[in-house]
């Protein structure tokens, strides 16, 4: 366990198999908070939750099939990734209502995404906040939000990335470190929920 997180004790849980907690647009979660944990099924219908990666460093990114922006990230962190070993784990999210299963399952397969999860009915992405694709939150070995935001400062406006917020939130942890920035807003396609 980092020495970030010694204060959190070891047989801690954080494990709840729905998301019961009032988190979402009138109360998003803090970086500094533990996380909601969450249990979703990837492609093949095999579950995945976030508990089971305790004590690793979690990137919980929410993604679209469509979204160029999301496209650009999956890139970035395919590269990371390798630089980081084992100890850094993504967990793609797909929450848009509109995306079909074929969609995304190509996409994933295009881009050499995996294991991708399916919040079909938006329901994580409301529990934590998530407003776009990308959307990325970054959670410490013993389940504290540490970063959440923009993959990095590319806007519509600046077309080349100047900063990598969630790579300097990764590298921050990796040596011990809090990250600099421990909040962005969000930027790229707005997620799509139902209704």
């Amino acid at each position: 366990m980092a020495a970030l997180d010694k204060n959190i004790p070891k047989n801690y849980s954080i494990l709840s198999h729905h998301l019961a907690q009032p988190h979402g647009y009138n109360f998003p979660m803090e970086p500094g908070d533990l996380v909601l944990d969450f249990i979703l099924p990837n492609l093949d219908g095999v579950s995945h939750s976030l508990g089971n990666y305790r004590g690793r460093i979690v990137i919980v990114n929410f993604w679209s099939a469509e979204c160029p922006w999301s496209e650009r990230a999956d890139n970035q962190f395919k590269h990371w990734l390798h630089e980081w070993g084992e100890r850094v784990v993504l967990l793609t999210v797909a929450s848009n209502v509109n995306e079909t299963l074929e969609l995304i399952v190509e996409a994933a397969r295009q881009r050499g995404i995996a294991p991708v999860l399916m919040d079909s009915c938006c329901g994580l992405a409301g529990a934590w906040g998530a407003q776009t694709t990308p959307h990325a939150f970054v959670v410490g070995e013993a389940g504290i939000l540490r970063y959440q935001g923009a993959v990095d400062d590319v806007t519509f406006s600046q077309r080349e990335p100047k900063r990598f917020y969630v790579k300097d939130a990764v590298d921050a942890l990796l040596a011990g470190r809090l990250p600099e920035v421990a909040s962005t807003p969000a930027y790229g396609c707005t997620i799509v929920r139902p209704g």
